[in-house]
């Protein structure tokens, strides 16, 4: 139970203390309502005493009186009935509520930390007010009159007679049978007569000579002359006194019904209470007898003294008019004991206590002493009452009787005079003086005659009251037998019916048990008494079990908050909202945030109810708010009643608040981080063979990494338009912008142009919802970038904003709103949020349009977490979002790009030819186009000097992409082209290409067409290909410097063709064939390689390729060109599927007149195999030879001027010759510049028609001997490296290798390939052979020339015949740079046969180097010679 202000023990002892009855006469009740009160009101606030009284018991024992308080009232006063005490007590709980500010109770117990009321001061005056209102009965006395003061005014003409006449109405009243109430506690009832003087008025000496006269007559312990109103009311007006009635206003009301009446409130009756379901009626149910001893007798009949007319006595109380009594209750309070002084006071209080000194307390030690005379008579006990008690308690106890064996007997009934309601009366008369050892004997003694009797009613009482005294005994000689009070409780309830007096034990009980620490216990018991005749009561004692929880030595909170909403709950029932509100309230710090879900939701709804009752719709928004923004766990019809509480609340509040603000609504969740926004206009839409460019849309996800590659790209291209450096102010274009975007600039948006925020919406509940009226909350500051000058200007002239007039989110949907606005004006934009109307969605209701109120969400987003100081790192600092605050620039040109033919699948190398469209859709000029792409190898727009006839995409439908001539297949057709012509510069202007525009600009609304031609990709697969459109303004602003068009191609790569090639070093120089020894000379000077080209149809038929067939093969380099060896190409040309063609060509050293003195031009030399030739040094053959590679070269970001990786050539003098100079020389030996471009046709059958596609593949020769391949090898994956920690160590000097040097001289064996010999006549054969030795290289090389080597191996001593050289066996040559030595040489035979010449080694080196890098230059290559014998 909650604290209280009284201990137990003042508890109890002011629950019964000796009552007093009043009779005054006319005169005297209209001097005390001077003051604005009543005799017994006068009296009230002076009744406790403040001094000790003495009394002996009947062992002559003093016994002392501490603190004692009497009960004055007016001998008409009436106890309510049961539907005025319930409307009585509903009052006073409702009236009291916890002050405002009072200090709470703070009570942590593991996780929970409550903040509850540490009193209950509700239920103290509950309390208080139930225990006055006890009507008495007839088996105890405690609340039975012991005395009747008869009050006589000073004024009255007799005052003795007057006294005489009350003294026999009293008398009339007590023992005439007429009136069944009041009781009287004994039939010789204390008469005590109080001359009442009003000093303003009467005459103070014959107010002392009748007071005299009084002592005569009624002794002086029976009679008090008390002196009041020492100043009239007039006079002290001004002066302040104290009031000590205030406090007893409230309890006035109960025993005055006129007060009563017009303070009751109306809307606190419970309804489902009854007379005869709290026991004041039971005769009617039980039928055992017409009267019950504690049934309430109706006011209108004689029962009650003062119901007749006649009775002077009851007019005084009765005849108050209720004007007055209203003014009392509703306006100011009106003052009371204006007329008296403080003397005054003393003189009251001093008449209390003279009057309980020196009457009462007397009177009551009289009767004991004559109850326990007549009880030891009647019993033939001993003298006293103890000694009695002693025998009677000292034997075996008898054993009782449980009370459902024992029968009702709640109508038994025991004449005035018998012995047990004698026990019964001096008990309660010594518990009153508070002489409870002897109280406790008495009740146990009468209770052991009620049980025997089996008046079960009595026993009951005694029960009662024996626990109560057995307690409150000092020195607890005993403990408290909580056992009699569990018995009296049942027997009041089950067997009585009495709910009255069964409630009275219970509070009693339940308080001695919480003073003992026995919560548990008293929690017990409060909860039993809980039932569904009184809602109030259930209400206050399962709030009191709560606290008994809590206030256990280990707190159960559970318990608490439970029983918390089963009182709140009850309270609710019984009309007090404001203390179910606070059950409700106190319970939610425990349920809130455990996960008891559906609890809280229950709690949070009642408080929404109770406080919207109350007329707190702040308290009741914010309680339905927090039930549908958790993930509830509700039913759906559940949750569809909570959200029409909540609208017809949050509307009824809004209505209330009247202010202009919006509200903010908790549904739908608005997921603010999510928020996209697009700046730019919709693309519209491919019409018939247009395409138009992906660009940015919202329909795609953001991946990072294609972010980066677009930001990268886009430097690129305006570096390339900035002439090669990227500006300080430059920022990537950011289309969408969205979480993983960098939002810390502000973004730019431009006038004119639409801003479209994407919100998301997630809907928590079951129920669907219905937006309408749904658009942006924003805020725009107007500048003006061009004039600084602003002006004020229409809301609608400003931006245009979009409304979506219906929204419908499904149950537990999350939906994407896309809302729109259109700026009109330069400035500063600011989305502040959503706006809408929230309705529940729920179709065919009738009332949607009444639940749907209007408010707002805002849109907050928080910034990235800052990492990047050190204070940022310590301490949690987030950056600003500005994705929600564009800046609206000035107008810009906008740019739109649609492809037509473009195709979507192509095989690898084909050429495909296409035609782009830009469109300028802006009020703006554009220029300074430009487009760049990862992809550049993939497309091409032709060189300055292309040929673009024809001009539009339906002339060139059924013409070939190629510049075609027609040429006989055995001629081959040379060209010269500098890469200058085909843009080819740098890396970056092949990466970015600026696309040409008339007069350099493309006006409002003006269109352009251009080709394109695309080539497929090598790989085949699906690639992926970005273009990205750089275009800029004719004016320049500082904002924004230039725009950008996105376009993503995707293009599945089929397989063609698979070419490789190999060159090799021709050996033979066959002299036959020039013309001149000068061409010959300078031919063997120049060299000549052989090319085998092999072709392969790797093609899966997956395209319905029929065959293809290899049109031309044309070479391009700065240094070699094709010559044709080919005499029957038309078999080699046609490839069906899997098959391979094998093609030989001779590549010789361009001459000087065609070479140019410039190594910067390649030289294109056509080989057709057919009668028509392609131009490959024009548009698009060139373009995409040129563009080869760029794939790879893009991506790391560097590239040779020629496009292919060629090394600078560098003149070696010996002094700077190195290893590394050696390297390089021996390197060149072996290298080749050599490309072969492989143009195709492929016959494609394709819904029954036939299609011819051409293409062109690339294959670069590189080293001399090793293969390349038009197909780039796969990377083999690199394994993994362990970390290393030490430093690695320096790489060792390159040197050449075997094979590199292996290719420094060039040998060559010049002899006849039979020679004829007479060997009988001439044994020796001499025959001449010329050793030509070429010089490869750059360089001076040594040579060394050995003539002694022998063939070991016995294949070669078999197949060939041994000779010998003549001559010289050795020599040692240098030759210099390009040198050309020709050394002559004799072989002798010795018999007919077949010889190898290749026998004589050859080591060479590089001048100035060691001999460590002499190798054998010999070649693998037989010389055979065939000698005849004739």
């Amino acid at each position: 139970m909650a604290q209280c202000v009284q201990l137990v023990q003042e508890f109890i002892q002011d629950s019964f203390v000796p009552m007093v009855a009043v009779l005054c006469s006319e005169d005297a009740e209209r001097v005390t309502r001077k003051n604005n009160l009543s005799f017994p009101e006068l009296l009230r606030p002076f009744c406790r005493l403040t001094s000790e009284g003495h009394l002996r018991d009947p062992n002559n024992q003093v016994v002392v009186v501490k603190g004692l308080r009497i009960s004055v009232t007016g001998i008409n006063t009436r106890p309510p009935q049961s539907p005025e005490l319930h409307r009585l007590l509903s009052q006073a709980v409702s009236v009291c509520q916890p002050p405002e500010g009072s200090p709470a109770n703070v009570i942590t117990a593991g996780d929970y930390d409550l903040n509850i009321s540490a009193t209950t001061p509700w239920f103290e005056t509950y309390r208080e007010n139930f225990l006055q209102s006890m009507p008495a009965s007839e088996h105890e006395f405690l609340n039975h009159y012991l005395a009747c003061m008869l009050v006589v005014s000073s004024r009255e003409a007799v005052p003795t007679e007057q006294f005489l006449k009350l003294s026999q109405e009293q008398h009339q009243i007590q023992h005439s049978g007429e009136y069944t109430h009041p009781k009287w506690f004994i039939p010789n009832t204390l008469k005590y007569y109080v001359l009442l003087h009003d000093i303003s008025e009467g005459d103070e000496q014959r107010a002392d000579s009748v007071y005299e006269d009084m002592k005569q007559r009624y002794g002086t312990q029976g009679c008090y002359l008390l002196k009041i109103n020492s100043r009239s009311g007039s006079t002290g007006a001004d002066e302040q006194m104290p009031d000590p009635w205030s406090q007893y206003l409230h309890k006035t009301s109960i025993h005055n019904p006129e007060l009563y009446e017009e303070s009751a409130v109306s809307n606190a009756v419970e309804n489902n209470i009854g007379a005869e379901e709290d026991g004041l009626d039971p005769s009617i149910k039980d039928g055992v007898s017409e009267t019950h001893p504690l049934q309430l007798d109706h006011p209108t009949d004689a029962g009650y003294p003062g119901n007749d007319a006649s009775q002077s006595v009851n007019n005084v109380d009765e005849t108050r008019p209720q004007k007055q009594a209203s003014g009392t209750s509703h306006t100011s309070p009106t003052p009371r004991g204006t007329c008296l002084t403080l003397n005054d006071h003393d003189h009251i209080r001093q008449f209390i206590q003279e009057f309980t000194f020196r009457g009462l307390l007397p009177h009551i030690e009289k009767n004991i002493r004559q109850l326990n005379d007549q009880l030891v008579s009647r019993k033939g006990l001993s003298r006293s009452l103890f000694s009695a008690t002693k025998k009677l308690f000292g034997g075996g106890k008898v054993p009782e009787k449980s009370i459902a064996e024992l029968k009702n007997t709640a109508g038994l009934l025991y004449p005035s005079e018998a012995p047990e309601l004698q026990i019964r009366k001096m008990a309660d008369l010594c518990f009153l003086v508070q002489h409870y050892e002897l109280a406790y004997n008495c009740y146990h003694t009468a209770k052991k005659d009620f049980l025997s009797d089996q008046a079960m009613l009595y026993a009951a009482g005694a029960l009662e009251m024996a626990a109560v005294a057995a307690f409150l005994q000092s020195g607890a000689p005993r403990p408290y037998p909580a056992h009699y009070m569990d018995t009296a409780i049942q027997t009041y309830r089950d067997v009585c019916k009495n709910m009255l007096l069964a409630e009275r034990c219970c509070l009693l009980s339940a308080e001695i048990l919480k003073s003992q620490a026995k919560f548990s216990d008293a929690a017990t018991l409060l909860i039993k008494m809980t039932s569904e005749d009184s809602d109030l009561r259930s209400a206050l004692l399962l709030e009191q079990a709560a606290h008994c929880f809590i206030n256990m030595r280990s707190p159960m909170m559970r318990k608490f908050a439970f029983h918390m909403i089963l009182a709140g709950h009850r309270f609710s029932k019984a009309g007090q909202k404001r203390h179910a509100l606070r059950c409700y309230s106190q319970a939610l710090q425990v349920y809130k945030g455990k996960g008891w879900t559906l609890a809280e939701d229950h709690i949070n709804f009642t408080i929404g109810r109770q406080s919207f009752t109350l007329r707190q719709p702040e308290n009741a928004v914010a309680a339905f708010r927090h039930i549908l923004i958790n993930d509830s766990k509700q039913s759906a019809v559940q949750q569809a009643a909570f959200l029409r509480e909540y609208l017809y609340v949050y509307k009824s509040m809004s209505q209330l608040s009247g202010d202009g603000s919006l509200p903010q609504l908790p549904l739908p969740c608005l997921h603010s981080s999510q928020t996209r926004v697009f700046f730019g206009h919709e693309r519209r839409l491919a019409e018939g063979e247009k395409q138009a460019a992906t660009h940015v849309t919202l329909e795609q996800e953001f991946d990072r990494d294609l972010s980066q590659l677009w930001r990268e790209l886009e430097e690129r291209v305006v570096s390339v338009a900035n002439r090669g450096t990227v500006p300080i102010t430059f920022q990537p274009s950011q289309c969408c912008l969205n979480s993983q975007t960098d939002n810390l600039r502000y973004p730019l948006a431009i006038v004119e142009e639409p801003i479209i925020v994407e919100v998301v919406f997630r809907n928590p509940l079951k129920v669907p919802l219905a937006l309408s009226a749904l658009s942006l909350l924003w805020k725009f500051t107007l500048k003006d970038f061009s004039n600084p000058q602003g002006g004020t200007t229409a809301l609608n002239d400003i931006i245009d904003t979009q409304v979506i007039p219906e929204f419908t989110i499904s149950p537990e949907e999350t939906k994407v709103a896309r809302l729109k606005l259109l700026p009109h004006k330069t400035g500063e934009l600011h989305v502040l949020g959503v706006v809408y109307n929230l309705g529940t969605g729920e179709v065919g209701n009738s009332e949607g349009d009444l639940m749907c109120v209007r408010g707002q969400q805002n849109l907050e987003i928080q910034g990235p977490r800052l990492n990047m100081t050190k204070e940022e790192k310590t301490s949690v600092r987030y950056g600003p979002d500005r994705r929600l605050d564009p800046i609206i620039t000035p107008p810009m040109p906008l740019l739109e790009v649609f492809f037509i033919n473009f195709p979507t699948g192509l095989l690898c190398g084909e050429i495909r030819k296409a035609w782009v469209e830009f469109v300028n859709v802006s009020a703006v000029p554009l220029t300074g186009l430009r487009v760049g792409s990862t992809h550049p190898e993939f497309f091409t727009f032709g060189s300055a000097t292309s040929d673009l006839t024809p001009v539009t995409p339906t002339a060139a439908e059924h013409c070939s992409a190629y510049k075609t001539v027609a040429m006989p297949p055995s001629v081959a057709t040379v060209s010269l082209v500098s890469p200058a012509a085909f843009g080819v510069t740098s890396g970056d202007q092949l990466v970015v290409t600026e696309i040409p525009l008339s007069r350099g600009v493309l006006g409002p609304g003006e269109a352009l067409q251009i080709p394109l031609w695309l080539r497929g990709p090598d790989q085949e697969g699906v690639h992926e290909i970005n273009f990205l459109f750089n275009y800029e303004s004719t004016e320049k602003t500082a904002k924004l410097s230039h725009r950008v068009l996105r376009h993503t191609a995707f293009i599945c790569a089929s397989r063609s063709l698979s070419v490789r090639a190999t060159a090799s070093r021709s050996n033979t120089l066959h002299g036959r064939e020039r013309e001149t020894e000068e061409q010959q000379e300078a031919e063997e000077k120049n060299g000549s390689m052989l090319v085998f080209v092999d072709v392969e149809n790797i093609n899966t038929s997956e395209a319905g390729v029929r065959e293809f067939h290899i049109v031309q093969v044309s070479s391009s380099s700065r240094q070699w060109r094709l010559h044709n060896n080919n005499k029957d190409t038309e078999n080699n040309s046609k490839l069906a599927s899997r098959e391979r063609g094998k093609l030989c060509f001779k590549a010789t050293r361009c001459r000087t007149e065609e070479g140019g003195a410039s190594t910067e031009k390649y030289t294109f030399a056509d080989l057709n195999l057919g009668n028509e030739q392609i131009v490959s040094s024009t548009t698009p053959c060139a373009d995409f030879f040129f563009r080869r590679g760029l794939h790879s070269e893009a991506r790391r970001g560097g590239m040779s001027a020629g496009g292919a990786s060629q090394m600078q050539r560098k003149s070696l003098t010996p002094q700077s010759w190195t290893d590394d100079g050696g390297t390089s020389i021996v390197k060149k030996c072996s290298e080749v510049e050599l490309d072969i471009i492989v143009l195709w046709k492929a016959y494609v059958v394709e819904d029954n028609k036939q299609l011819i596609l051409e293409g062109q593949l690339h294959v670069a020769l590189q080293t001399i001997g090793k293969e390349s391949c038009s197909l780039s090898q796969k990377e083999e994956t690199q394994e993994m490296v362990l970390l290393k920690f030490k430093p690695d160590v320096p790489p060792p000097v390159s040197k050449p290798s075997l094979e590199q040097l292996s290719h420094l001289i060039k040998t060559c064996l010049h002899y006849p390939e039979s020679y004829d010999h007479p060997f009988p006549q001439k044994s020796l054969c001499t025959v001449p052979v010329t050793l030509t030795l070429s010089n490869c290289s750059s360089a001076q090389v040594d040579v060394i020339v050995d003539l002694r080597h022998k063939t070991t191996s016995p294949e070669s001593l078999e197949v060939h015949g041994s000779f010998s050289w003549l001559g010289q066996t050795q020599y040692k040559l240098q030759l210099q740079a390009q040198e050309v030595y020709k050394l002559f040489l004799k072989a002798c035979f010795f018999q007919a046969g077949v010889y190898n010449l290749g026998t004589p080694r050859v080591f060479a080196k590089l001048a100035q180097t060691s001999a460590m890098c002499e190798t054998s230059q010999q070649s693998a290559m037989p010389a055979l010679i065939i000698i005849n014998s004739i």
